[in-house]
């Protein structure tokens, strides 16, 4: 008979410790997915001439934009290419004003994040606001 105490100190010891274990990896999880998508990465604005801007989506039907930065960059030894700068539309507005004025040059206000959600975009850049038209 004394043995039974023991044993179901025992049996809710592993209990408490899998419980712990699983509270443990769900914080872990949700921390990691809550950075990898939600944490801004970086804010900034870049500035060029408006490409293209485009609803597009397969399921989720999310705006991209593209804009051609002045300059050029090496692609790669011995080649160039013009910066362009690919990004996501946040709002449903701020698209429509793309959409309407293409090539003209922008200054656009953007955010990053470390990994793309499909319904949020194909980028890790979103912009939210445009700051500048000309």
């Amino acid at each position: 008979m004394e043995n039974l105490p023991e044993q179901k100190k025992t049996k809710s010891g592993f209990k408490k410790f899998l419980f712990i274990l699983l509270l443990f990896l769900l914080v872990g999880f949700g921390s990691y997915g809550y950075w990898k998508y939600y944490y801004v990465f970086g804010e900034g604005v870049k500035s060029g001439y408006l490409n293209f801007a485009v609803k597009k989506g397969n399921i989720f039907k999310t705006y991209e934009g593209k804009l051609i930065q002045e300059g050029f960059g090496s692609v790669k030894t011995g080649g160039i290419a013009s910066n362009q700068f690919e990004f996501s539309i946040e709002d449903d507005s701020i698209f429509r004003q793309l959409e309407l004025n293409s090539g003209k040059y922008f200054d656009l206000q953007y955010k990053e994040y470390h990994g793309v959600l499909p319904w949020r975009g194909n980028t890790v850049y979103v912009v939210d606001k445009i700051i500048n038209m000309k």
